[in-house]
Order: C-alpha cells, then sequence, then structure tokens
C-alpha cells in the first residue's frame, strides 16, 4: 500500500491519543518523536485497515512492556528481574514447538560470546546510502548460528533494532536535516546451501519479530552473490509474497556492485559487494573494512553504548550470565501455507548439499539451550 489518507492517519491518532501508562510510554520509544510517522507505518502494514493497524500496534506496545524492551540496552537491572510465567509457544509455521521463557534482561558477557555471536550471525552496518539511510549488511549464507542459544541471537537481533530506531535513524536526521526513519538491507547469499533449513527456525522468529513489532522499517532488500539454490527457491517464493513485500525485494546480478553505486557511493559498499573481493568473509585482515567484525566501528559503538547504558543504572546485585527470552506472538496460518509449498517444492531438489539432514533438522525440534 502506497499512500494511507489522513482520514485514516487521524482516526488512529484518536485511538491512539487514549492509551494509557504504560502503554503511552514505550510508544514514545517506538515513535522516536514521530508519532505520525509510526502510524503510517502500522497502517501500511496492515493495508490501510484502521482497526486492524490499531490492534497491531496496541499489541506490539503490549509485547515491549510485557518483556521490557525499552530496557534492552541497558540490560543491567537486577534488581527487577522480570517473574513472567513460562510461556509454550507452538510456531505452527513450521509445527516447531518451542518454550519461550522470560527471565528479565541480561547482558551478553563475557566479551568473547559476544564476539562469538558477531561471528556466527552476520550484520553489520558500513555506511549510508546517498539519501542518508543507513545501509544494513547480513551475511545469510554463511551466518551460521551455531556459537549460543536461540534466545542470545533473538536478544541480539532486537538490541541491533532498537539501536537503529534509537540511536542510528535520529542521528541520521539529525545530520541530513530530514526525517530517516528506514534502511535498506543488502543481503549476501554467499556460501548458502540448503542446509541452511536446519536454522529455519531461528529465522522464523526472527521474521516474525520484525514483521509484527517494528514493520515497514526497510524501503527495500538488495540479494547479492546469489547461489542457484536461491535463484530455485525465488520462483517458488516470489509469487507467495505480499505486493507490497514483493515491490521492495531485488535480486542483483553478481555482487550487486553496479546497482548499488546508484543508490550509495563506493565508500558505503560492505565489502561482499566490491568486485576485487566480493563474498562474505567472517574474518578480514581489516576490521574496518568487514562490517561483521565486532572491531568495525558500527558495533563497537554498539557494545559500548549498551556498556554505557548499563552504568546509569547502579546494579544492586552481582552480574549473572544469561540470555533475556523473549514473548514471540504466534505466526499466521498465511505463513503455514507458505512453509508447506517451499519445503515440498526444495524437497524436489533430491538429496543435496545436505538436504535430507536439514529437513530432518526442521521438522524436529532439536533447538540448542
Amino acid at each position: 500500500m502506497g499512500v494511507v489518507s489522513e482520514e485514516a492517519i487521524n482516526q488512529f491518532q484518536a485511538l491512539m491519543d487514549i492509551v494509557e501508562e504504560p502503554l503511552n510510554r514505550t510508544f514514545k520509544n517506538v515513535h522516536q518523536e514521530h508519532p505520525r510517522e509510526a502510524l503510517v507505518r502500522f497502517l501500511k502494514a496492515r493495508e490501510g485497515n484502521v482497526a486492524k493497524a490499531h490492534k497491531m500496534l496496541v499489541d506490539c506496545l503490549k509485547w515491549r512492556v510485557q518483556n521490557e524492551i525499552d530496557d534492552i540496552l541497558a540490560p543491567y537491572i537486577y534488581g527487577r528481574i522480570s517473574t513472567f510465567t513460562m510461556l509454550q509457544l507452538s510456531l505452527s509455521l513450521y509445527k516447531l514447538d518451542t518454550t519461550i521463557v522470560a527471565t528479565g534482561k541480561k547482558p551478553i558477557v563475557p566479551a568473547d560470546l559476544y564476539r562469538a555471536i558477531r561471528d556466527s550471525q552476520l550484520i553489520g552496518l558500513p555506511e549510508y546510502s546517498k539519501e542518508g539511510l543507513p545501509v544494513f549488511a547480513i551475511g545469510v549464507g554463511l551466518s551460521t548460528f551455531d556459537k549460543a542459544s536461540l534466545h542470545y541471537y533473538v536478544q541480539s537481533h532486537i538490541q541491533i533494532n532498537e539501536y537503529r530506531d534509537r540511536v542510528v535513524l535520529p542521528a541520521a536526521t539529525k545530520k541530513y536535516g530530514k526525517l530517516i526513519s528506514k534502511c535498506v538491507k543488502v543481503l549476501d547469499m554467499t556460501g548458502l546451501k540448503l542446509s541452511a533449513l536446519g536454522y529455519i527456525k531461528l529465522l522464523s522468529i526472527i521474521s516474525t519479530i520484525d514483521d509484527l513489532n517494528y514493520p515497514e522499517k526497510t524501503l527495500t532488500y538488495y540479494i547479492v552473490n546469489a547461489p542457484y539454490v536461491f535463484s530455485a527457491c525465488w520462483k517458488v517464493v516470489k509469487p507467495l509474497l505480499q505486493e507490497r513485500t514483493r515491490l521492495k525485494v531485488q535480486v542483483l546480478p553478481g555482487c550487486g556492485q553496479d546497482e548499488l553505486l546508484k543508490i550509495m557511493d563506493y565508500s558505503s559498499l560492505p565489502h561482499f559487494c566490491r568486485k576485487e573481493g566480493s563474498g562474505s568473509s567472517r574474518h578480514s585482515g581489516n576490521s574496518s573494512y568487514n562490517c561483521f567484525s565486532l572491531d568495525h566501528p558500527f558495533h563497537q559503538q554498539l557494545y559500548s553504548y549498551i556498556k554505557q547504558q548499563a552504568l546509569i543504572r547502579e546494579p544492586v546485585a552481582p552480574i549473572k550470565q544469561g540470555s533475556v527470552h523473549v514473548d514471540l506472538p504466534e505466526a499466521g496460518v498465511e505463513g503455514t501455507e507458505f512453509a508447506k509449498i517451499l519445503e515440498s517444492k526444495i524437497q524436489t531438489f533430491g538429496n543435496q548439499d545436505g538436504l535430507a539432514e536439514a529437513l530432518d533438522n526442521l521438522k524436529s525440534d532439536n533447538d540448542r539451550t
């Protein structure tokens, strides 16, 4: 949906004006002094339907309050550890069951654990587009998600989302003198194999969190370095996506450098989009060049910010280790059909690249804890 009517925005605003604390307080962290823009995002996510957009936003705010998302960038809050009961979440999307437990905010410590997460969940922010939008790079093909439990990766993902919305985007807005509320994402498929189905459960959780709580934050998804396995799957997946999502995805030839240079300078290109060195790398000799590295300026700033925010709050008990367990809303029926079709099509590719083993893992709940 392209344009949202003024009438719909005004009706939505009237509904939000009567929202009480603590929902109103967490809404401020969502809109960052631009409430109209936030309302438009949720309206677009629900095709302009005010009632559905209102329910979506209120559910999002409740999720934030219940899981203390406002504090996820300042996690040392031992004086009021949450006491939420255990929730059994049925992920009908992939016929998997997983238990998500809310236990209170804890930091990802020690530093070597955080580094291990960064090495296995490849994401970074190399620079900005010519229009001032943050360019997030994601190493889909070479992310292994095998150095920590599912909950650590979910926590890390939410922290990056919140840092983007509360720090990166407001700073870009100030720098460029105009509202910057979205980003672009460049997804590197280097090394992608059908065995990646083994961690599709985690990716479905992350995707659901983004769809329900951070809608319309990405302007365009650029897919680069796509192997045959992606191209084959994409032909099946593309018609199943909503038009609103489908229009955001661009599959670029090769490393995508020529097309990406139309929207960003060469210095802003992720390292895997530069022809002389395309392809993701976990370990680059130049840490400021490899945006996935913990030593890259973006990750250094993010980790320093979290530690600084923690120091603002005086801990009242010794530091405890452990991940944040986040309550996740149930995936929709629409996604169930999508998964069935995708799995069926992938099976036609035969037993290659560990496909049989990946499908076995997909159907069994073998989540690491």
